[in-house]
């Protein structure tokens, strides 16, 4: 007689170990994704304009310090990039 358990609990794991690869997989392309949108927000000061424009540059620079970020000869797109980034952003 054979013992179906054994058979059933291999055939159980490895459908369970290609679902996690393949869901490994999705948050990958989606975590790359992500990544490729937020990269692609500060390429330019057009579509990054809510972020590096609205504040007032003594304020940005005062944030930015108050945070250890360099900000001498650098864009205010670099400075907000790198705030948004250390606050939790992508």
């Amino acid at each position: 007689m054979t013992d179906n358990s054994k058979r059933h609990f291999l055939r159980k794991y490895f459908l369970h170990q290609a679902g996690r690869c393949f869901q490994g997989f999705e948050d990958g392309l989606e975590e790359a994704r992500q990544k490729a949108e937020f990269d692609q927000f500060f390429e330019s000061y057009e579509s990054s304009y809510a972020l590096t424009l609205a504040y007032p540059d003594d304020i940005l620079l005062e944030t930015a310090r108050k945070h250890g970020i360099e900000t001498e000869n650098r864009s205010n797109k670099d400075i907000v990039k790198e705030l948004f980034i250390k606050n939790g952003g992508f």
